[in-house]
Parts: C-alpha cells; structure tokens; sequence
C-alpha cells in the first residue's frame, strides 16, 4: 500500500478513536456529572454510568495490551469487563478511571504512529486481530457506550 494512503487510513483511525465528529466524546459524556449520579441505575436499566466508564476503560486496556504485549492474557468474559459495584468508591476513583481511559488510549494512537506500523497483518498472537481492526474496535466500543452513557444521564436528567 502506498505510503500516503497508510497515512490517510491512520489519520481517519485517530479521528475515529479521538471521537467527536458525528457524536459526543466520551470527555463530554463523563463531564461535570453530580457525583451522587454516578453510581444510581434508572429503572428498567441494567448499570450505572460508573459500571459503563469502567467497562469502557477495562475493555480499552485489553485492546491495549492484547495489541502491543503477545503474553497479554485477558480477563474472563464477561465478568472481567464489567464491574460489580455500581458506584466508585470515591471521587479519586471516578478521577483516576477517566483519566486511565485518556491516557491509554493516547497510548493505542502511539501504537498507530510507530515507524513501519503494519495495520494489515494478523498479530502472531491471537486468532487473526490486525492492528486496524483493534483500532476500530476501540472505536466502535467507546462510541457505543459513550451513547449509553448519554441515554442515562437523559434518564437521570443531568444531560442537556
């Protein structure tokens, strides 16, 4: 592939997984949300914002490290994506998870930056995962949940 289309192809990637052109980010979702909202679950809904920011930031450092570490082992599914508690802990625990989610996944788009990067060839690892579709995957999961994020903020009225 030529050069210039790899770099166009990446460019798109980072837009994608960065968010924001055809929806919220997941920075705008999580923002100024009352901390007494985050752990409460709207009735006939199965999870809180907080349970939905840790599946996002558990989900994103799997794809993280199942990108760049052939010795990674996941958590089991589904119980290891999703946390039992329903709120965090504290407010440093609620800081520190949104905080994990931007710092690794400034950490994936360094992946997609590296000289040479190969987003086409299965991992060695793995069951044919490509670095691409790692990217989209990040991106697709993270929009997804932002969206939900969204729904129950609207539900819990704390969303304009």
């Amino acid at each position: 592939m030529k050069k210039d289309t790899n770099d166009v192809i990446i460019k798109a990637l980072k837009e994608l997984i960065n968010g924001g052109h055809a929806h919220a980010t997941f920075e705008d979702a999580v923002k100024e949300l009352p901390a007494k909202l985050r752990g409460e679950v709207p009735e006939n809904m199965p999870y809180s914002v907080w349970q939905l920011v840790e599946h996002i930031r558990i989900t994103q450092w799997d794809i993280l490290e199942f990108s760049r570490n052939p010795k990674h082992q996941s958590p089991p599914w589904p119980e290891g994506y999703w946390p039992k508690e329903h709120a965090p802990k504290d407010a440093n625990a609620w800081k520190e998870s949104i905080a994990q989610v931007n710092r690794e996944r400034k950490e994936f788009l360094k992946l997609l930056d590296e000289p040479g990067v190969d987003l086409y060839t299965p991992f060695e690892h793995g069951s044919g995962q490509n670095l691409l579709r790692e990217a989209m995957l990040i991106a697709d999961h993270t929009s997804y949940h932002t969206g939900e994020i969204i729904v129950l903020r609207r539900l819990l009225g704390a969303w304009d």
